[in-house]
């Protein structure tokens, strides 16, 4: 009977460290270059890059989304990892309108791409 029991907690031990490895896995640190532009431009204006920087400080200011459009069309909204969470603007404020590269980690559901900023700078 005690074999039984060792052997149950084992594959469930088995199948929890598997699960946050998978986890883990999908939560990956990735690099993204692309453009710092308001959300709103980014879906109705379909821009490859923003307009001026003037215009994206401009949709921020006045409480738009600053996301991150990469080079391959891929959106990438910030967000932050703490609770309770918080706006992630004044991270990409500084950087509006310009081309950046930024690391972190990146959560995909249900198609949309969200990215945890460990860094960010102007892309060379």
């Amino acid at each position: 009977m005690k074999a039984r029991v060792l052997v149950s907690r084992g594959l469930a031990v088995g199948m929890l460290v598997f699960a946050i490895a998978a986890a883990a896995a999908e939560n990956s640190a990735v690099t993204v270059k692309g453009y710092v532009l308001d959300s709103a431009c980014a879906f109705t204006k379909g821009l490859d890059k923003p307009i001026s920087k003037q215009c994206a400080v401009s949709c921020a200011k006045a409480g738009s989304q600053l996301v991150i459009l990469s080079e391959d069309g891929t959106i990438y909204w910030p967000i932050a990892d703490t609770t309770p969470s918080s706006g992630q603007n004044s991270k990409l404020l500084p950087f509006a309108g310009e081309k950046v590269t930024a690391s972190g980690r990146v959560y995909d559901r249900g198609g949309s791409k969200a990215l945890v900023i460990a860094k960010i700078e102007a892309a060379k």
